[in-house]
């Protein structure tokens, strides 16, 4: 299994050759087949053919058009936190891609710590998990985390995350590309927001915006920063990014843009030596650690970084003889906040007339 970066390189086309090329021409065959099965399954969907169900209560989606690591989840915790401080009762609900059997998944870790007060559903049939967090916690709104592809839960708003460092999946769906399905399915959005906006220039913007929003014409454009605060470890505590800025520091992550996470690294002034990677959502052992301390305490760093979904999982404050921190990030919209609130604030202003009927049809289901 290719690790993400590999992946990366061989679908843009970054790694040259007879054999990459060869396997991009199989990888293209294979694109054509699952490619055809989206356009199918959406085409159903979007006909009547295949069964919509509503919630009962507003239901927002974040969700993206490509392969992992646009953002999602500091999304989901900003709308959570917008919510929650106008005392609407929100829950989260998703699918639990990653986790092993009755635990949670490394989103669901990270985001229970940082929002201990909003309860968390992770199903597979997200329609029953709209149900029970509505039944159980008496939810006003339901935020669907990773739920753009996920069509039989019908949803109020509809959030597409595009990341600015590589927006468009290669041009090509998977497994050829990093598309999700093609291009075509942004005409469902109802907010594109460009996540990680101040890494690409305002031309790059522009561009990526003129494109997007030809197929999403509908859609609320809005630009999106995800900015490192702090450094957190596994006990909760917190310290400033001077304590790794120009210093040498060994780095990894199972995420899924590994690219995004270096060039955060990058940012706040950190002198990468060292660097591993693992697949997206990929699940710690012990052997992992083993050979992580080994690999800290042989290249001379004074630190090790990964990200909040990794520390989650290793829940250690130290590999070796180095500490090990995780960037704690936060997210900022930059553009475009204002008309977000509103949209926001219909959904908040809809809940009360949506509870009654729509909730009882739900529980007839």
């Amino acid at each position: 299994m290719l690790d993400p970066s590999t992946f990366h390189d061989l679908v843009s086309g970054r790694r040259r050759g007879v054999s990459a090329a060869a396997l991009r021409a199989l990888l293209r065959g294979a694109e054509v087949g699952y490619a055809a099965a989206m356009r199918w399954r959406n085409h159903r969907y979007d006909t009547g053919l295949a069964a919509v169900e509503r919630a009962g209560v507003p239901v927002i989606s974040v969700g993206n058009i490509t392969l992992g690591g646009t953002g999602k989840t500091p999304m989901v915790e900003w709308l959570a936190r917008w919510y929650r401080a106008r005392d609407v009762r929100v829950a989260l609900v998703s699918r639990g891609y990653g986790a092993e059997r009755g635990a949670a998944n490394d989103e669901a870790l990270e985001l229970e710590e940082r929002l201990p007060d909003v309860p968390h559903v992770q199903n597979a049939d997200r329609v029953a998990g709209a149900r029970m967090a509505i039944e159980e916690f008496e939810t006003e709104i339901v935020i669907l985390d990773d739920g753009f592809q996920h069509r039989r839960l019908a949803r109020d708003l509809d959030i597409v995350l595009i990341d600015a460092l590589e927006p468009f999946g290669f041009e090509h769906v998977f497994p050829r590309g990093a598309l999700r399905e093609p291009l075509s399915g942004l005409a469902r959005a109802d907010v594109v927001a460009l996540s990680r906006a101040d890494l690409v220039d305002a031309g790059r913007r522009a561009e990526i915006e003129a494109r997007a929003t030809r197929r999403a014409k509908q859609a609320l454009w809005i630009e999106v920063e995800h900015r490192p605060q702090h450094l957190i470890n596994a006990d909760g505590r917190t310290t400033s990014l001077d304590t790794i800025a120009g210093r040498p520091v060994g780095a990894f992550c199972g995420i899924g843009n590994p690219a995004g996470f270096r060039r955060t690294l990058a940012a706040v002034g950190a002198q990468m030596r060292e660097w591993r990677e693992f697949a997206d959502h990929h699940a710690y052992s012990r052997d992992d650690v083993e050979s992580l301390a080994a690999w800290a305490d042989s290249h001379g760093v004074e630190a090790v970084v990964c990200t909040a979904k990794d520390l989650v999982k290793l829940r250690l404050d130290r590999l070796g003889n180095r500490p090990l921190w995780a960037l704690g990030i936060a997210l900022e919209i930059t553009r475009g906040r204002n008309e977000f609130e509103t949209l926001l604030e219909r959904q908040s202003a809809g809940r009360a007339a949506s509870a009654g009927g729509e909730r009882r049809s739900m529980n007839g289901l």
